[in-house]
């Protein structure tokens, strides 16, 4: 419906004007048609001219997987992240370590 009443052109047309576009949780769900087809229109509206940062607890071997149907899978992960700076971390995540509690010893 957000294609037929032009809704969706004018969103995909703020996003590609952001500078900075900041993709949280990166496939924690896997894509249904809908939003791999707005995952492309999106990378390649920006591909070359904005910045987009992308944050992902999945490794990015399983991002062809979570993105589903090979071609477009190809096409997206190009634009992502053959000119991208990638930062792994590794450890525990910062919730972990704000939730820990520090250890009580009682003397008997």
């Amino acid at each position: 419906m957000s294609k037929a009443d032009g809704s969706y052109i004018k969103e995909l047309a703020k996003l590609e004007k952001v500078d900075l576009l900041i993709l949280d949780d990166f496939g924690l769900l896997e894509f249904d048609s809908f939003s791999r087809n707005a995952l492309v229109d999106m990378i390649e509206d920006r591909h070359g001219r904005k910045s987009t940062i992308i944050a992902s607890q999945l490794p990015i071997a399983l991002w062809y997987e979570a993105i589903g149907e090979d071609t477009v899978a190809d096409m997206i992960m190009d634009r992502l992240v053959y000119n991208a700076y990638r930062l792994e971390i590794e450890g525990d995540n910062q919730r972990k370590r704000q939730n820990k509690k520090p250890e009580t010893h009682t003397n008997r």
